[in-house]
C-alpha cells in the first residue's frame, strides 16, 4: 500500500467517503447571517474551500467567492466543479496571499483543527487583514467533546461508493493533538493508498485569545451551524465572529 501526502489521493475520493451532505444547510445557515447585515455581504473568501461544494453553495446564492487551499488535487476537484469564473489558490495558512478586502471569510469542515496553536494565531490575524471593518469570520472546530468522542472509538471502517476504508485515530489529550491514519482500498481499480492526518484540538480560551488578538468579537458559538448554543454534547462547534472597527 503506497503512503502518500495528505489530501493527494484522498481527494479522488473525499466527496463519497468524507463528506455528508450538509453544504445546503451550512449555506443557508451562513446565508441567513449575511442577509441581516445592513452593509452587506457580496464576497466571500473560502479558507480550505476544498472540493468546492461549499463554494458551489454561496455561488448559487449570489456570492462571489474566491477559495484557498493547500491541496492542489483538491483544488482541481473544485475548478472542475466551479469552472474558470472562480479565483482558487494553492495556499497553506497562515500564509494567504489574496488581493482584495472581503466582507466575510469561512473555514468548514474544521480546517482550522490542522493549523497548531500557533498556526492559528497568525491566521486569524492574516485573515483580519483581508475583511472590512464588521466583515464576518465564521468557522467550526472539533471540541473537547470529539476529543474523547475519538479517543472512544479509534477506528472507524466501512465502505462506501465502492471504497472500502479504515480510519485509526491516535489521540494525545495532554498535547491535544490526534494524529489519523486514512487507509482507503479503491475496489474500482484495486489501487489502495494511505495518507496520514495531524489535527489538534484546540482550546476555547485559546481561540478566544487568537481571535481577540486579532482585532474579532464572537458573536457565538453554536451547534453545528444552528443557532443552538454548543455545549458539553457538541461535536463540532461554529464560531461566528465579527471583525471590530479599526
Amino acid at each position: 500500500m503506497s503512503h502518500v501526502a495528505a489530501y493527494s489521493r484522498l481527494a479522488e475520493v473525499y466527496d463519497e467517503i468524507v463528506i455528508d451532505p450538509c453544504h445546503d444547510r451550512w449555506a443557508s445557515f451562513l446565508h441567513e447571517h449575511w442577509s441581516a447585515d445592513p452593509v452587506g455581504v457580496r464576497s466571500v473568501l473560502d479558507l480550505g474551500c476544498g472540493t468546492g461544494l461549499l463554494a458551489g453553495e454561496l455561488i448559487a446564492r449570489g456570492y462571489r467567492v474566491v477559495g484557498v487551499d493547500a491541496s492542489d488535487e483538491m483544488l482541481a476537484l473544485a475548478r472542475e466543479r466551479l469552472g474558470p469564473g472562480v479565483a482558487l489558490s494553492q495556499m497553506t495558512l497562515p500564509d494567504l496571499a489574496v488581493e482584495g478586502v472581503f466582507d466575510a471569510a469561512v473555514c468548514t469542515f474544521d480546517g482550522l483543527n490542522y493549523l497548531t496553536p500557533q498556526e492559528l494565531r497568525l491566521t486569524m490575524a492574516a485573515v483580519a487583514l483581508r475583511l472590512r471593518p464588521a466583515g464576518w469570520l465564521i468557522f467550526d472546530l472539533h471540541t473537547d467533546r470529539m476529543m474523547s468522542f475519538t479517543i472512544s472509538n479509534p477506528v472507524v471502517a466501512g465502505e462506501t461508493a465502492e471504497n472500502k476504508f479504515v480510519i485509526g485515530s491516535t489521540v494525545d489529550p495532554v498535547a491535544r493533538t490526534c494524529d489519523t491514519t486514512i487507509e482507503i482500498t479503491r475496489a474500482r481499480d484495486g489501487d489502495p493508498f494511505t495518507e496520514h492526518h495531524r489535527q489538534y484540538f484546540h482550546a476555547d480560551a485559546d481561540v478566544r485569545a487568537s481571535l481577540q488578538d486579532a482585532g474579532f468579537a464572537v458573536s457565538a458559538v453554536g451547534d453545528e451551524y444552528t443557532y443552538e448554543p454548543a455545549d458539553e454534547s457538541t461535536l463540532r462547534a461554529t464560531w461566528t465572529t465579527r471583525r471590530l472597527p479599526a
